[in-house]
Formats: structure tokens, C-alpha cells, sequence
């Protein structure tokens, strides 16, 4: 804990990227709770609870959209789903690209070069097209679903920044103590390199997050993301496609867009703070 404040304390950009981070994921935990105050047990995906296009007001602090529904509730429940995704995603993709990387720059030879050309084949696939043409045919797409399509087009750039980390360890001299003192691989993986990652871990997670909630905003927009669900993509959607900058009603853009844009500043502040944090040669520069 004292480690965590003291990197908090150093870097004011990855401690005003956390802040903003927690505050989004405690309205996202606490989405249930805030939505019944709002509306009472009435589902926010229930149509017809209110008057159509009404304007902010106390009642309703975003207004109503085109089927009645408070888009407040609306906005939360958007939140939820669209931080679930980006976040099983980017556990998936670290997850499995950690895993990647750390077998085939500790270990090398064939199993390397076997390793790195299944990810620079999945790397040159183009990921837009094949997602498109995926959330187009799978039927039943869901949290879950979502985040396992997303993540397996995009844990190769995980593998290769961990390799490259991992490759620029085993070099290190207390790497050769560990092996001299007779530690098996396991336990020079797990007691002398991880630890050495875990900055590392923690760029390529912000960064996965922002990627696959990025991938599942375009998809929603374009109309191909979780149909059964309300993300923020969806909730865009849904107002282009009711017109809504025309009838006036931008508050049913500018409100999920606002959302993103906060998502994204924070987990790029925290990508920032951490390259600060653990970088030796930022450190002293913009934010410390």
C-alpha cells in the first residue's frame, strides 16, 4: 500500500487518472442503487415510462429519449456494460499475452520463434473487417461474447511488448545468480521477472482497455455491438439514428460521448503516470 501512495504522491497525473478511474468504476459498481433512486423499480430499458424527447429537468437531469426512457438510467446502465467489456477484454488480452510473452522471451529458441510468428500472423490479420464481419454473424452477443472476440485480436501487441521486456531481463546478472543458486525456471519467471513487469503489466492493461472499449464503441455505433445490451456506442447509435442533433436533443449525444471522452483521459493519465512512475529517464518531467 505504501508503494502504491508513494508513486501516487510522485506523479500528479497517474494519481488525477486513478481518482477519475475509481469515480467512474464506483458509478459503475453503484449503478443499481443510483438507478432506483432516479426511477423507482422500473427498468431504464422499458418503453414508455415517460414522454418522448422531453428537456433536462429535475426529474429528469439528461431528459427522455425517442422510446420515453430516462436517459440518466439510460447513461448508467450504458456505463456499466461498456467498462465490462473494456475491462474483461483487457484482462483477457494482458492475461494472454503476458502468458506469451513471458514463454517465449525467457525460454527462446524454436519455441520463440514459433511464439513470435503466431503473433506476427495475427497481427497483420485486419482486425476492423474480421470483428465486422464476426459481430455480424454471431448471434447472441453479449458481455462475454464481446470481450473474447475483442481480446483475441488484440493480445499479440501485450506478447510483444512483454517479450521485448522479458528478453532484456534474462540478461540482468542477478537472472544469472538466480540460475547460479540453482532456482528452477518457474521460480525465477515468477520471483525475479514478474515482479520486474509489473509497470510494464500495467501500461499494456490501461492500454488494452482503451483499445477494446474504443473497438466496442465503433462496432455499436455502426450498429453491430451487443443489440440485447445498452453501451454507450448503442446509446449514440440510437440518437443518430433518431436524428437527434437536428430536433435539438444533443444532450443524447453529448452524454455518452462525455462519458467516453472521461474513460479515456483517465486511463491515459494513469498510462502516462505509470511511464513517469517507473521510467528513469521522465523522471523530473511534466507531472512529477
Amino acid at each position: 500500500m505504501r508503494f502504491i501512495l508513494r508513486f501516487l504522491r510522485d506523479s500528479k497525473l497517474l494519481a488525477a487518472g486513478v481518482i477519475v478511474f475509481v469515480f467512474i468504476c464506483l458509478l459503475s459498481i453503484t449503478q443499481p442503487i443510483l438507478i432506483r433512486a432516479l426511477i423507482g423499480d422500473i427498468n431504464p430499458m422499458e418503453v414508455g415510462s415517460y414522454g418522448i424527447f422531453e428537456a433536462p429537468s429535475v426529474q429528469h437531469p439528461l431528459g427522455t429519449d425517442r422510446y420515453g426512457r430516462d436517459t440518466t438510467a439510460l447513461l448508467l446502465l450504458g456505463l456499466r456494460y461498456s467498462l465490462s467489456i473494456g475491462v474483461l477484454a483487457g484482462l483477457l488480452s494482458t492475461g494472454v499475452g503476458t502468458v506469451v510473452g513471458l514463454i517465449a522471451g525467457f525460454y527462446g529458441g524454436r519455441l520463440d520463434a514459433f511464439l513470435r510468428s503466431a503473433t506476427d500472423m495475427i497481427l497483420v490479420i485486419p482486425t476492423l473487417p474480421l470483428l465486422i464481419t464476426l459481430t455480424a454473424y454471431v448471434k447472441g452477443i453479449n458481455v462475454v461474447t464481446m470481450a473474447l472476440l475483442l481480446a483475441a485480436f488484440s493480445w499479440p501487441f501485450s506478447a510483444r511488448t512483454i517479450r521485448a521486456q522479458v528478453l532484456s531481463l534474462r540478461e540482468r546478472s542477478y537472472i544469472d545468480l538466480a540460475r547460479a543458486s540453482g532456482m528452477r525456471n518457474l521460480e525465477i519467471v515468477f520471483q525475479e521477472v514478474m515482479p520486474n513487469l509489473l509497470p510494464y503489466l500495467g501500461v499494456s492493461l490501461a492500454a488494452s482497455v482503451i483499445g477494446a472499449i474504443l473497438a466496442e464503441f465503433g462496432l455499436s455505433v455502426i450498429g453491430l455491438g451487443p443489440g440485447n445490451i445498452a453501451t454507450l456506442g448503442l446509446m449514440i447509435n440510437w440518437a443518430i439514428g433518431w436524428g437527434s442533433m437536428s430536433l435539438g436533443m444533443w444532450v443524447l449525444i453529448a452524454a455518452p460521448a462525455t462519458v467516453l471522452v472521461l474513460i479515456f483521459l483517465s486511463l491515459n493519465l494513469i498510462n502516462i503516470g505509470l511511464e513517469q512512475a517507473f521510467n528513469p529517464r521522465l523522471k523530473g518531467t511534466t507531472g512529477q
